[in-house]
């Protein structure tokens, strides 16, 4: 939230493409939807819309059903995705596999302690990343003194 109208580029450095771009460097992330994502395909362009509207000295959207982006470029709302996450492959279960150097079958049991809930960890990491992406979008449109502080 927060972000300011008009960062971004509808061509090769969309936000959705930079945020996608570094949500995929994430390991274990397979996928990510924007705002309604797949939804989309079953609407119709009325109903997925966002309608824009004055509110003071703001321009805001009634709905948020495009996460904040139009054209990739922001348009002042909260910008939303959602990421799809592979479990972790690491549990305590037989599991079958191949010894690639023998070029034998093998079953593989994953001995001790794993944790199967990354996704206490992965939050973390997404919000982290989320960050370095909004700065270098901010720091593409306004130059590096915008993120530059005075320590005092």
């Amino acid at each position: 939230t927060g972000l300011p109208v008009g960062l971004g580029d509808p061509w090769f450095s969309s936000v959705e493409g930079k945020l996608s771009l570094g949500m995929f460097a994430i390991g274990g992330v397979k996928g990510i939807e924007f705002g309604l994502g797949f939804d989309f395909s079953n609407k119709t362009g009325i109903t997925s819309n966002d309608e824009f509207y004055v509110s003071g000295a703001n321009i805001k959207t009634k709905t948020n059903n495009n996460a904040g982006i139009n054209g990739g470029i922001t348009n002042g709302m909260p910008v939303v995705f959602n990421l799809a996450v592979k479990p972790t492959p690491s549990i305590s279960s037989k599991q079958n596999t191949v010894d690639f150097v023998n070029k034998e079958n093998k079953e593989l049991e994953i001995i001790g302690r794993h944790d199967p809930a990354i996704i206490r960890r992965m939050a973390v990491v997404v919000d982290s990343v989320c960050a370095l992406v909004v700065c270098d979008l901010l720091a593409s449109k306004y130059g590096n003194d915008f993120l530059s502080f005075e320590v005092k």
